[in-house]
């Protein structure tokens, strides 16, 4: 061991601790172990290699390994030397050493006399030692109890001459090595061992196999246990991936399980009872604001997120905050109190248990024990270290009353509206709230009220949606359309009734239900994305939901990361692909109905989410393929239409090609397999719902082609057999995905296409008849088109610019390259009046209308309306872009003279 620390540190930690100074009094040896440097594993590995434990010598040795630990723990501590993080760490290492040892001496012993346990395979068994609680999340105290658990893989029997079950063995061995650690003998004991943790407490087996543990779980599992069993670790035997894969989805759902909020409350209250009770308001630990309501607020996030994002699976109680702060669950000055609250009341329990090895978590009542606790914690007097304390622990108790406070506690001013019928004072209420149809509004109440759906509801779910109605209505008041905003908030609340984690949500956070009301009262289309994705409601807790920034390579980034944590599980990646696509749809359509986005960064923003979704979906679609010849596939996926040309909407369909430059001769093969397989990934619908609706016809010779094509077959179908509608839809392709070599090689070949000299009389005459094509199967009808304007459809709309925008293109883009540039149809026309093609104030009336015209279209979609207005109140913009068609297509510009 390393050379005595320094004699006033002993001194001034035998001040503080009559343990340490009655141990070094009756072992003065001792001493020689205090040491400047904290402990490592190693020190403590080495001495027991020395000491070679035997049965017989197992509790001596361990107990003169605790001693010489605890004298150099104190030491350090005590005189300032130690932060918290190494005192916790060297008892968690002792601990794991300790039983470490035992384990293996006494499995030895065992297994001398009654041979090896093994399963019915012959495969030899050992015992899992389970550290839970502060041992789990390696944050043991200077005078803890260790909390434990035994757990052993598979039943069977030993194979020695008198053969017992394995069962029966790991029993004996489970209490041979309490006894070992436990056992208080004249060098007095290693840990008390708790074994109240494990399945049925004290009237359960002290042991129990993977499937007894499993079964348990499933059958009597109960709230309290998966809290405990978040820190769970195992110290002993193997197999641990299969423990895991039973702890885990005990202890952490699937689903956002906002439920356990009010599980945890009532867990709590069951504790303040007990302090209350006992008069341990001067308890660090369980007493208000103490250690108890810190660890409860960093793990109860941990139950509610920890099933859909893993890194909250996290043990350590200071670790899980500052990931929370990351998380945006916690603000970072909460996360800066807890953690300086955490730190001074684990140093003052300590402290209370130097005294005298006491498991002790509360203030001595002699005054001279609470001057020393006082001076050991580095004050002058116990009354500084009280009112330091007192904020602490006012801090904690206010962060914990924020996080678990019920916010239906008390009754609301709108409770006597939801239980009414459909009568006239009920409507006379509702109307003087400001609803305009009330007598519907009251109807509808009392429909739902008398309905089965809700009859059926279970008692919990009952109370918390009679808890939300009446605060639902009050939301939906306060709105510009209150009947709209409570018809579809209603909706909402009807379709997640039977999932009792989203009403608690609602329920637990008031200011999400706000938001549901300003959204759904926004946008029927909106209403819809959230009954479909109700998992999406958890978005509305978010302080960043309306931040306009988006960043998205750290999005890519993290979606990477995230999928790659749960490989080789396709079924989960492709849910989680799914779900985070419709986290950042949903953010996204939050800051557009707040106003926060033009309609045209927000097509940005979803083309540049669905190029990040189908890069990544085509790496995993690559990584899952049985027949691979390469490494990196030399294959790209070329994105046509709104895609392609950034102007993708909230609903938009993909349009794709696939295309591949691989002369390897099983190329064609490999990558037809790849090709189905990503377009599976995006559009096969799971549990998560659907990615996109792919549409592959734009592919050469359209259905009846090959789903990938070469680069060489490719171009030579583009010059040689497309029809002219193909070049069309060049002008708006890009490379979305893949190799980069490949969507190189795609630009020049499309820039070859797009640059050829046309007959522009003949491109004139093409363009127009595929244009009468669309006018006759779409346009508004006769009857109609002197009031109602289609404003993608009809003349003067949306696709007369584009199709002007494409003849420009194909048209002169040999004589300006710069045109074939894919930078949308606003870009477009502006560079089509610098070159002289058209007029510029022209082109700059004719991109305010197509601006407007894309502005109202996504105002009347996010409604579900057709893309009809008023033609009286777009006449001018129809003139500028009729004027723009005659132009282009009637009369011979002066730009075609010149040539």
């Amino acid at each position: 061991m390393p050379p005595p620390a320094p004699s006033d540190a002993v001194a001034t930690a035998s001040r503080f601790s009559r343990h340490l100074y009655r141990l070094l009094q009756a072992r003065p040896a001792l001493a020689g172990h205090c040491a400047a440097a904290p402990l490592t594993r190693a020190e403590l590995a080495a001495w027991l290699a020395v000491e070679a434990p035997s049965e017989d010598s197992l509790k001596p040795v361990l107990r003169r390994l605790k001693q010489q630990v605890y004298v150099r723990i104190a030491t350090r501590d005590l005189a300032g030397n130690a932060p918290l993080a190494e005192v916790t760490e060297a008892m968690t290492l002792l601990a794991e050493i300790a039983v470490e040892t035992a384990s293996q001496v006494l499995h030895d012993s065992l297994a001398a006399r009654y041979g090896e346990p093994r399963n019915s395979r012959g495969e030899a068994q050992r015992l899992i030692v389970v550290g839970m609680g502060k041992l789990g999340g390696r944050e043991l105290n200077v005078s803890s109890d260790i909390d434990l658990i035994f757990v052993y893989p598979e039943d069977g029997d030993t194979d020695g001459a008198h053969a017992i079950s394995n069962f029966e063995f790991f029993t004996r061995l489970g209490r041979q090595l309490i006894a070992a650690i436990s056992e208080v003998t004249n060098d007095g004991q290693v840990f008390r061992v708790d074994m109240r943790l494990r399945p049925n407490g004290d009237s359960g087996p002290l042991v129990c196999s993977f499937d007894m543990l499993e079964n348990y779980f499933v059958t009597q599992g109960r709230e309290w246990e998966r809290y405990a069993w978040i820190k769970a670790r195992p110290l002993t035997g193997a197999r641990h991936d299969e423990l895991e894969a039973i702890r885990r989805p005990f202890v952490f759902r699937k689903y956002l399980d906002f439920g356990t909020i009010n599980a945890m409350r009532d867990l709590h209250a069951q504790i303040r009872r007990e302090v209350a009770k006992k008069d341990m308001a001067d308890n660090v630990k369980l007493g208000p604001g103490g250690i108890r309501e810190i660890e409860f607020i960093a793990q109860v996030f941990q139950l509610i997120r920890g099933g859909r994002d893993r890194s909250l699976q996290i043990k350590p109680t200071l670790q899980v905050l500052k990931l929370l702060v990351e998380k945006s669950q916690l603000s970072p000055d909460a996360e800066a109190e807890l953690a300086a609250a955490y730190d001074f009341l684990r140093r003052l329990e300590h402290r209370l248990q130097y005294l005298d090895d006491a498991q002790t978590h509360s203030l001595p009542e002699k005054a001279e024990d609470r001057q020393l606790v006082a001076e050991a914690m580095g004050f002058g007097s116990f009354e500084a270290l009280a009112m330091e304390l007192d904020d602490h622990r006012l801090n904690v108790a206010r962060h914990f009353e924020s996080v678990f406070a019920d916010p239906n506690g008390d009754k609301h001013r709108l409770d006597g509206v939801w239980p009414a019928t459909a009568d006239e004072s009920q409507a006379a209420r509702l109307a003087a709230l400001g609803f305009r149809d009330a007598a519907a509004a009251c109807a509808r109440l009392a429909g739902i009220r008398s309905g089965s759906r809700y009859r059926q509801l279970s008692d919990g779910a009952r109370s918390r949606f009679d808890a939300l109605v009446p605060r639902l209505i009050e939301a939906a008041a306060a709105l510009a359309e209150p009947d709209a905003a409570l018809s579809r908030g209603l909706d909402l609340l009807e379709a997640v009734s039977r999932r009792a984690a989203y009403l608690a949500l609602l329920q637990q956070y008031p200011q999400a239900l706000t938001k549901v009301a300003q959204i759904v009262g926004s946008s029927v289309w909106a209403a819809n994305y959230l009954i479909r994705h109700p998992v999406l409601l958890d978005e509305l807790l978010d302080p960043r939901l309306l931040e306009a920034a988006h960043d998205w390579q750290s999005f890519r980034s993290q979606l990477a990361q995230t999928l790659d944590e749960v490989e080789p599980d396709t079924e989960r990646q492709m849910d989680l692909l799914r779900e985070a696509h419709h986290a950042q749809v949903f953010r996204l359509l939050a800051q557009d109905l707040s106003g926060l986005l033009t309609v045209e960064k927000l097509a940005d923003h979803l083309s540049e989410l669905a190029d990040i979704m189908v890069d990544r979906a085509l790496i995993l679609a690559w990584r899952k393929l049985l027949k691979r010849h390469v490494d990196t596939p030399r294959f790209a996926v070329i994105s046509y239409g709104k895609l392609g040309g950034k102007e993708l909407g909230y609903a938009s369909d993909l349009d794709i090609v696939f295309l591949f430059d691989d002369p390897a001769p099983e190329a064609a093969e490999i990558y037809s397999r790849l090709a189905t397989r990503l377009n599976t990934w995006l559009s096969a619908q799971t549990s998560a719902g659907q990615l996109f609706e792919t549409d592959l016809r734009l592919r050469p010779s359209g259905d009846a082609g090959l789903v990938v094509s070469s680069m060489a077959a490719f171009r030579k179908y583009q010059l040689e057999s497309a029809w002219l509608w193909e070049h069309q839809a060049l002008t708006r392709a890009r490379f979305t995905a893949g190799d980069p070599a490949v969507g190189a090689a795609f630009e020049a070949v499309r820039c070859e296409v797009l640059t050829q000299k046309r007959d522009l009389g003949k491109l004139r005459e093409e363009v127009m008849a595929m244009r009468k094509k669309m006018l006759d199967a779409h346009a508004t009808k006769l009857d109609e088109r002197d009031t109602v304007f289609d404003l993608k459809h009809d003349p003067g709309g949306l696709i007369d610019v584009e199709f002007a925008v494409q003849y420009l293109v194909l048209g002169y883009s040999w004589q300006y390259c710069e045109l074939t540039e894919n930078k949308g149809n606003i870009a477009l026309l502006a560079m089509a009046a610098r070159r002289g093609l058209i007029p510029v104030d022209l082109a700059d009336a004719v991109r305010d209308a197509y601006r407007d015209y894309r502005r109202m279209q996504h105002a009347l979609r996010l409604n579900d309306q057709k893309s009809r207005v008023a033609k009286a109140d777009v006449a001018d913009r129809v003139a500028a872009v009729r004027k723009l068609w005659k132009i282009v297509f009637t009369a011979k510009n002066a730009k075609e003279d010149q040539d």
